[in-house]
């Protein structure tokens, strides 16, 4: 048997919790010493504890813990609640993340107002494009939607490229329109440029039209950091006597593996307001 400091250590819990598990009826001591009042717990307790512990991190209250325990949970039933419970922590930890992403590129945004150079914007004509695209709509323009989109309809692009043998397809051109849906939803493109005759079972392939006249910029670092480069830009229109009508595109000159090496182009149409 173990004294409940052994105990404690072997079950990565504290004298206290123990203590208290005791008291409530959660775990009690294999047994007490009649003179002493010290307790001693048996090695196959542990799985008891570990029961507890599990339980109590998947939210459960300690009520609740005793109730499930007392309906005797099995190893492959908390296995499943557990393994429910780390999707839903690995999600949050994804999300919070995403956030933490988007604060510093909000950061990054006002820490440069005024201080990032306009003279690198480029105004050019944009050419017609023969583009391999899959689309779906996201919730709103947001980065924090735009990316789980985006991403994953990319992976399915370039997979089904490469299954139907196409190769030295690029680079990636985004484009974007509202969805129509009366909402802030956005109808997310995503395409590969590809030679004429392309055809891929699944895939739309079409011509994407030039644009006549384009304010353009290059973004290098990772497409969470974007933000104060765009707005660079959008001040640049406006200090230039032009407006937008539609969302910019992108182009995706280089995309290595390290995010933090990507090159981007942003192409947005202007005309004189």
């Amino acid at each position: 048997m173990f004294t409940i400091g052994d105990f404690a250590r072997h079950g990565r819990v504290s004298v206290r919790m123990l203590r208290h598990y005791d008291a409530i009826g959660l775990l009690h001591p294999a047994r007490v010493d009649p003179h002493t009042g010290y307790r001693f717990y048996t090695a196959d307790q542990l799985a008891l504890l570990n029961r507890v512990i599990a339980l109590k991190d998947l939210g459960f209250t300690l009520e609740q813990v005793g109730a499930i325990l007392d309906e005797k949970v099995d190893a492959d039933e908390l296995r499943g609640m557990l393994r429910l419970r780390q999707a839903e922590l690995e999600a949050a930890m994804a999300e919070a993340r995403a956030r933490l992403a988007q604060v510093g590129a909000r950061l990054r945004a006002i820490e440069s107002e005024g201080r990032m150079s306009t003279q690198d914007v480029v105004v050019k004509k944009i050419p017609a494009v023969r583009i391999a695209e899959l689309s779906a709509v996201a919730e709103s323009f947001g980065p924090q939607h735009i990316g789980p989109v985006i991403g994953p309809l990319y992976d399915e692009l370039c997979g089904r490229l490469e299954a139907a043998g196409l190769t030295g397809f690029g680079p990636g051109i985004a484009y974007y329109e509202d969805a129509g849906r009366g909402d802030d939803s956005v109808l997310v493109h995503a395409g590969m440029t590809v030679p004429e005759g392309t055809a891929v079972e699944g895939v739309e392939v079409h011509v994407l039209p030039g644009i006549e006249e384009a304010a353009t910029v290059v973004h290098r670092g990772s497409m969470d950091t974007i933000l104060p480069t765009a707005q660079t830009l959008a001040r640049w229109i406006e200090a230039n006597g032009y407006e937008t009508r539609h969302y910019a595109r992108e182009l995706y000159l280089e995309c290595p593996e390290d995010r933090s090496q990507w090159v981007t182009e942003i192409q947005e149409e202007i005309v004189r307001a």
